[in-house]
Parts: C-alpha cells; structure tokens; sequence
C-alpha cells in the first residue's frame, strides 16, 4: 500500500512558524522605534507624578491649605492668558520628555586605552605559542590585530581581566598536557597573579574562555547537612560544577550551597579516602567533620599518629570505640579492626549462602580514620613491631561489603611513604592547602582546572572521587573545641554535634567485690605484736559442700625446709577469713 504524504503544515511547519517568529519581532522592533517618544513621555508623567505625591507627602498639615492655594492661582492665571492652555501644555510634554529620558551612561564601544594597552600585551605573549612559519594567514603575529583573537573580554573594577574568549589555530596542539599547561600558566600570570581561572577548552570550535572564580565561603561552620545514610559531605564547590545544592544556616540566614558529596557503602565505587596536605592545611579539621557525620549512623575507630589532642573532644562519646595516639593502641585496634571486617564478611557470606538477609551487626558502617599513620611507621621500626599501615590490607580489600570504611591523612610530602594498598585502594582523594600543579596531578591522578594560588585559607583545596572530574574544594569550619583560639560561634557548633557521654550498661555502675558468695565478710585481723620468726602460708578457705559428707581437711604448710610435723605457721599479713591458726611449736617439743 503507498504511503500518503504528510499535509503541508505538518511538513514545512517550522519553516512558517520560523518566518512567523521573524516577522512579529521586526513587527516589535518597528512598534517600539515609532512609540519611543509616547513611551518616554509616559514614562516621564509617571515620574513628575511620584515627584509630586512626594512632594505632597512631605508637606506639613498646616501649610498644606497654602500649597492649595498657589497652585490654583497658577491655573487660573494660565486659563486667562492668551494661549495660556497650550503653552502650559507644550510646557509639560517638555519636562516629561526630560523626565523620561534614558538615564543610564552609555558604555564605549571598546575598551580604554589602558584595558587596549593590557590585551595588546597578552597578544603579543601569545604570539610564540600560537604562530608557525608556515601559515599563510597567521592570527597571531608581532604587530596583529588583537580583536581577532579576543573576540570577547570583560574587565573588573581593578582594570584587571574578569572575562576572556581566546581564539587559536587549528594546528595548535590543544590535546597535550603539557601545550596546554603552558598556556594556562602564561594566562594566568599575565591577567593578573593572586586569583583562581578556570579555563575551559572548545578542541571543535578551537577557543579557551578564561573565567576568574569567585572565592569559596570560609565562613560556613559545622552543621548537620541534609544527606541520606551512605553520603558525606567532604566540603563546598563552585555552583557550576554539581547539579545539587544543600541548605545551609549562616547565623539566622540560611542560603543553599553546591556540596561535594561522597557516597560510601555496599554501591559505592569509591569506598576509601586519602587527604594529603601540608601542615596546617586542614586534613584534621576534614577527619573531624567525616568522623561527626559517621556517628550518626555508625562507629568510630580513630588513631591519631601525630599526637597533638586533636580529637580528644571525641574520647568516651556513644559511637566512638578508640581514640589511640600510641603505637600499642594502634595496633590493637587496627588488629580488632581487621578481625572484625573478616567475622563481617563470614557472617554475610553465610547468610547469602542460605538465602537469609545480612546479620544487623553487619549493616551498621565502621569507619577506621587514621590521621598521620607514617608517623608510626619509624616507631614500628626502632621497636622491631609490625607497622600498623600493613593491618589496613584486609578493611582497605573488603571494606566495601563488609560496611568497613578507611580514611587516611597525611602529609603532601609523606605519599611515597605510605603503604602500597593505601595508595592503591583510596580512589577518592583530597588535596589541601598550597601545592603545585605537579603535586596536585600526582596526588589526584589528573591536573585540576583551575590554576592553584600560594595562599588559600585553611581547608581550602581540591577533591576528586574516582574518575571524576577535579572540583575545587572549601571543607566547613570543624576546629577542635578544646583550642583556646577556637572562636566561640565554632566551638559551641562543634560541641553541639557530639553525642553524649558513653555509659555503663543499664545506666548502672558496676559494684567493688565484697567476697564469694557463701562466704563469711572477711574480718581485719586484731592489732598486736609480730612476731619474730613468720612465714607466709596461704591458709585454705572452708567452703561448705554440696554434699553432707565430711571431707577431710587438708591444711598445706609452706616452708624452706620440711618440717617433721604438718604445723601451719601464722602468717604476718591479716586473714582474709577467720580460720583458727596453730601456734608454733616450743623448742622442747621441736628437738
């Protein structure tokens, strides 16, 4: 059967409705050129009006009957004057064509002469980088133009570049590392050293935009974020780079802000965390705010191989199973650590071998957070003991189903030192504090997009999860409360996120022995005087039998050399029960 064509609207459709949409905007644009001056002058009634309600406004009560007065005889005086109507008439389209008028300054076509002088500069920079010997229509030569290579640009209040579009030949090798690092670096210092660019690269349309980044907020203090069990949130981000924002409270103003969320647990791809930094960049104050958002759902191990109290605050809190700062410590814990992720594994494994759900005891996480373990390291060394690092092999392999969750933090300069499966199983990592590019793509396994400065702030740094792309990274304010320069506002939030103290079982303490039961209470012994020659003899506890028999009594006698006569000896120290004790023996009766 042949196929009937489609009607005419449905085919060429767009085409008309593309037509259509041109020619009611040229409609428009006619409309608003014939109608400027009735839409100026309305515009400038509407002002004169506003002036004059302000005017009467302000007016005093008493005056106001005067006011009254002199503007009718203004209108009388106007109505008997010989085209006095029409004058007053052309008067006030006059002053409501001066009223209405566009009052914005017109900005220049181009830019000044000192905006022109800077980016002739940076033309000329480029001009080695983007130039060959062989083109024959070169865009960038010493003497160019530079509006061709910069097609758009924008300047801040400073006179230094906000905003620039570059454009580049196609034989530019934009797909390398290092063509592109160079150009980045030569950008930056050029439009101005001290701020963060991002730079963008269009391979197809062969163009780099360079965008100043505003700085990421330093002022967001500890809270708890809204996130789903499984999700943590290790800092905030520039808004373009994530698609979800959280809300946050600044004081008594709350305003959302993009977060950078890392999912752990049994679907997570990047179960393990490795921050690095230098000192004072931060990675404690990180280690804190994970360790606060994992008390919510889970437990705590935390070995602090630096030493300095920082997570003291944490010490005996429900959640938290050890704090260790010492070598033994460590191992202990990272030894129960590792048994505990095997017994883990075991149980679910035999619980999916008989078609059951998990054990709860396995579902709830534990996180191993460990802050500074190549300190231990030498320890381990000078002692001849294991070195802890090689006990995260089992929770850094099966971690993942077993809910066991490891975060290490160390020093930017200490990577080389720690062990091989912590470098390979951490596939999520952060960087903090000043560091170099270098540094930065060896750390992170790719160069950020971003040119790193020497001074950021505490906290401040990039963040990778897997494979994913480099975000620039501000970790909320999570000082330790117990530092005396800790401002309060921090600390109080700080101390407002802890969970209670951990008490006994039951809320009951656990009561001082008072003896075995079936026992009389031990009786201190009378005060008089020792004698001369004692020896200490344990003396045997009657215990009354299950059965009515008598049994034979047995009363051992410890001495250096063996007496002729089984004759206990007193003994110096007070009897724990009142047995009666023999007296030694006379002389006579010895020889």
């Amino acid at each position: 059967m042949a196929r009937r064509p489609l009607p005419r609207i449905l085919s060429n459709g767009s085409a008309q409705l593309a037509r259509s949409r041109e020619l009611a905007r040229t409609a428009a644009d006619s409309a608003t050129d014939v109608l400027h001056p009735l839409i100026t002058i309305t515009r400038g009634l509407r002002r004169l009006a506003a002036a004059g309600r302000r005017r009467w406004a302000d007016t005093p009560k008493e005056r106001r009957g005067a006011l009254l007065f002199l503007v009718a005889s203004v209108i009388l005086v106007v109505a008997l004057v010989p085209y006095g109507p029409l004058l007053a008439v052309i008067t006030l389209m006059a002053a409501a064509a001066w009223q209405g008028r566009d009052r914005a300054p017109a900005s220049p076509d181009g830019p000044d002469e000192t905006q022109a002088q800077r980016l002739k500069s940076l033309y000329e920079a480029l001009v080695p980088y983007f130039s060959a010997a062989e083109d024959p229509e070169p865009l960038y030569a010493h003497g160019g133009a530079w509006d061709k290579a910069f097609p758009t640009y924008a300047f801040d209040g400073g006179g230094r570049i906000s905003h620039l579009v570059v454009r580049y030949p196609a034989y530019f090798t934009d797909g390398e590392a290092e063509a592109r690092a160079r150009i980045e670096h030569l950008l930056a210092a050029k439009s101005g050293r001290g701020r963060e660019y991002h730079f963008a690269w269009d391979e197809e349309g062969n163009q780099l935009t360079v965008s100043v980044l505003m700085p990421l907020p330093v002022d967001i203090a500890a809270q708890r974020f809204v996130t789903a069990p499984g999700e943590t949130v290790l800092g905030f981000t520039d808004p373009t780079e994530v698609r979800r924002t959280l809300p946050l409270s600044y004081g008594e103003q709350r305003r959302d802000v993009p977060p950078v969320v890392w999912r752990t647990g049994l679907r997570s791809t990047e179960p393990h965390l490795l921050a690095l930094g230098q000192p004072g960049s931060g990675t404690s104050t990180l280690l804190r705010s994970i360790a606060l958002q994992a008390l919510q759902h889970g437990d705590v191990v935390i070995v602090d191989g630096g030493g300095t109290g920082e997570y003291a605050c944490l010490t005996g809190r429900d959640g938290v199973l050890a704090v260790e700062c010492g070598l033994t410590g460590a191992l202990a814990s990272l030894e129960w650590a590792a048994t505990e992720t095997e017994r883990r594994l075991i149980a679910a494994n035999r619980a999916h071998q008989a078609g059951q759900p998990p054990p709860d005891d396995t579902k709830r996480p534990l996180w191993i957070l460990l802050d500074r373990p190549t300190a231990f390291t030498h320890l381990a060394a000078a002692d001849d003991r294991k070195d802890p690092q090689s006990l995260l092999q089992v929770p850094l392999r099966h971690g993942r189903p077993a809910n066991v969750t490891v975060v290490v933090a160390d020093q930017l300069d200490c990577l080389d030192a720690l062990s091989e499966p912590v470098r390979q199983h951490t596939r999520a990592r952060v960087v903090l504090g000043p560091a170099t590019a270098g540094q930065l793509e060896s750390a992170l396994g790719a160069p950020p997009h971003t040119t790193p400065v020497d001074q950021v702030p505490p906290g401040r740094g990039y963040a990778r999860l897997g494979t994913g792309p480099v975000h620039r990274l501000q970790v909320p304010a999570t000082p330790n409360p117990y530092d005396d320069a800790t401002p309060d506002a921090h600390r109080e939030a700080v101390l407002a996120l802890l969970p209670p103290r951990t008490t006994p079982a039951d809320g009951e303490t656990v009561p001082e022995p008072t003896g075995v039961p079936g026992e009389p209470e031990p009786v201190p012994a009378e005060e008089g005087p020792e004698p001369t020659e004692t020896k200490p003899e344990p003396v045997p506890v009657a215990v009354a039998a299950e059965t009515p028999e008598p049994q034979p009594e047995r009363v051992p006698v410890l001495t250096e050399e063996p007496l002729p006569d089984p004759v206990p000896v007193l003994t110096k120290d007070p009897l724990p029960n009142p047995v009666p004790v023999l007296t030694k023996p006379t002389e006579a009766k010895r020889g």
